[in-house]
């Protein structure tokens, strides 16, 4: 069977240009001639730029060519090269070679081909997480640790089954048992709320054994995300419970990843920090866990002093990052049930005061177990909440459920037929009306701000007859048309922007999202509000904005860690790579109160029962 031919997969779309340039460039400088070789190095690039680790050869193979190719023309058929001799041809290539070799490609024992970056950023994230994993600490005070949970988790937490613990003070205690410690959890669960409290157990068990104050790192994978977790932290931490001078110790200054590893020149790759030249922390915090990417992970770990605390926080069942990798997935692993290790567990319900279910550790999982806490009682969503039960749902993989329940009487949540005109349609106008009404007809700009996020469209592509670059400006028209706006141009008053750059020395970061409105009491001028960190509004001239985009509808990814009253999702015709349960999950959980999915029966039901599946072989470096 022939090979199917590179130029002919670059015009079909499934490889890039570049994609064929590396693999063409490394044939030749390891005079490698074999097109099936060829194929699978150009394979592998592509697999990191759709978002994979790894190819997955061994998957890959024998399956049809046409399963990768979109619906453009000119079309490929054929199959992959079978399993076992494409597998032993790579094998055997000069460009191929093991863990500890210096080849440009890995293929490791399952038959998944790395670019050699990124088989070594997998393994030195592994191993670092591995050694904290393994590493519990020993409170200098176990009553201690005890009376500060009951203080800062007094009563007896959110509602729960019988004999389950409260997963809050249980999550305070692992972070405070453990060198690495995850907290999971969907909106709305206390993640932050939580771990503000985790890092006033910290500083209180230094100040007690006479030790020096930890010295706290507070990161996010954006600069939109680092700003909103310096606001939750600002606003907890005056209800904390314990000394002025705790309270005063824990830090409110977040900032993205890159600029706490010290970006150098601006590049996503080159750091002030790494391994010689670790950070000054002794606790790292990253927030929004789910949005990094594996090289950026491994970065950050390898600039982390050996004996620094990692905890992370996020929704393990969100989208995972843009870049190659879905490290809080294959952390979280979730093909396992949460349970601790019998002799963690007894520990654990000492401290707690709580019994904690023990469960028998599997073989390999080198205390990994141990180190993970999923929070379960949402505190946005009431026990009925329609919104609620649509999550679960989805996460659940039930798509029969779905389609009861987004047909069901709840106000919460609700399907439209989406419309086959080209344009917004009935239902989407009039709910694009009703939703933009209160902040077209505010006047302050504070107030303006606050009533522009009540409401917007999530899509789930970028492009296309129902992607953000086209419903913008349908939605644009229709406010026009409805005597909503007066668009002139593209300053206008009353136009939403999202930045989509970091600007340090403005302060304003990539997802921020401002308006464009006359300044009060002036001349008739526009300028750019945004909110600032106290809530109000803060101005700047239009043209000093760093690059954005106008915003009535935003894509699902853009849209992670934002809420809103009410979102209106829209979803395409046909099934796409992007379209799958994370995403609809992400996209349903931006609502606090309402829902409406607009999309066709089918199309919802088949993007539930699709996961990301993103190739890597993290999950069994950690868990196997």
């Amino acid at each position: 069977m022939s090979v199917p031919d590179l130029d002919d997969l670059r015009r079909a779309g499934v490889l890039s240009p570049l994609d064929v340039y590396v693999a063409r460039t490394l044939a030749r400088l390891g005079n490698e001639q074999r097109a099936d070789v060829t194929l699978a190095t150009a394979l592998a690039s592509r697999a990191v730029r759709e978002g994979d680790v790894c190819l997955d050869l061994a998957r890959l193979a024998g399956t049809s060519v046409a399963a990768l190719v979109d619906d453009s023309e000119p079309r490929v058929t054929g199959r992959w090269p079978s399993r076992d001799r494409w597998l032993e041809r790579v094998r055997s290539s000069p460009l191929v070679g093991d863990a500890d070799g210096t080849t440009p490609l890995v293929l490791d024992v399952a038959g998944r081909l790395y670019l050699r970056r990124y088989w070594e950023h997998q393994a030195r994230l592994a191993a670092a997480i591995r050694a904290r994993a393994t590493c519990a600490t020993v409170p200098d005070d176990p009553a201690a640790l005890r009376g500060a949970l009951d203080r800062l988790f007094p009563g007896g937490g959110p509602p729960r089954a019988a004999g389950e613990p409260d997963w809050q003070r249980v999550a305070a205690a692992v972070a405070a048992l453990r060198a690495f410690c995850v907290i999971s959890g969907g909106p709305g669960t206390g993640k932050t709320f939580t771990v503000v409290k985790v890092l006033a157990l910290l500083i209180e068990q230094a100040r007690q054994a006479g030790r020096p104050l930890p010295r706290i790192t507070l990161l996010a994978p954006t600069g939109k995300a680092a700003a909103r977790l310096s606001e939750t932290i600002r606003a907890t931490k005056v209800k904390l419970e314990c000394e002025p001078a705790v309270r005063d110790a824990i830090p409110e200054a977040a900032a993205t990843i890159h600029r706490g590893l010290g970006s150098i020149g601006g590049r996503a790759t080159r750091f002030r920090h790494n391994a010689d030249n670790p950070l000054l922390a002794d606790v790292v915090l990253v927030d929004e866990a789910s949005m990094v990417d594996l090289a950026l992970m491994a970065r950050l770990v390898d600039a982390m002093p050996a004996a620094a605390r990692l905890i992370l926080l996020g929704d393990k069942d969100q989208l995972s990052s843009v870049e190659a990798g879905a490290v809080l997935g294959d952390i979280c692993n979730t093909g396992r049930p949460r349970s601790y290790s019998s002799a963690f567990a007894a520990r654990l319900s000492a401290v707690v005061g709580e019994a904690v279910p023990p469960g028998a550790d599997p073989p390999g999982t080198a205390g990994i177990w141990d180190c993970i806490v999923q929070l379960q009682h949402s505190y946005r969503y009431r026990a009925d909440s329609g919104i609620g039960a649509l999550a679960r749902a989805i996460n659940a993989g039930d798509a029969e459920a779905v389609e009861t329940i987004l047909g069901s009487d709840d106000d919460d949540v609700g399907r439209v037929e989406p419309a086959d005109t080209g344009g917004l349609g009935r239902e989407l106008t009039a709910a694009v009306c009703a939703g933009f009404r209160a902040y077209a007809q505010e006047r302050a700009p504070a107030a303006r701000l606050r009533a522009f996020e009540q409401f917007r469209v999530l899509c789930a592509h970028r492009r296309g007859w129902r992607g953000v670059e086209t419903v913008n400006p349908q939605i644009e028209a229709e406010l026009a048309r409805a005597g909503l706006l007066d668009v002139r141009g593209t300053v206008y008053a009353g136009r939403p922007v999202m930045v989509t750059r970091n600007d340090y020395a403005l302060k304003l970061f990539n997802g921020d999202v401002g308006l464009l409105l006359e300044e009060p009491g002036g001349d008739g001028r526009t300028m750019a509000f945004f909110v600032a960190p106290d809530g109000a509004a803060r101005c700047l001239a239009p043209a000093r904005l760093p690059p954005h985009e106008t915003v009535f509808a935003m894509s699902v990814h853009k849209s992670q860690g934002s809420e809103f009253d009410a979102v209106a999702v829209l979803l395409p015709d046909t099934v796409s790579p992007v379209l799958t349960r994370e995403l609809l999950y992400t996209a349903v959980t931006r609502a606090r109160r309402r829902v409406r999915i607009h999309g066709t029966a089918a199309v919802i039901r088949e993007a539930v029962r699709r996961s990301v599946e993103r190739a890597s072989g993290l999950r069994d470096l950690l868990w196997g």
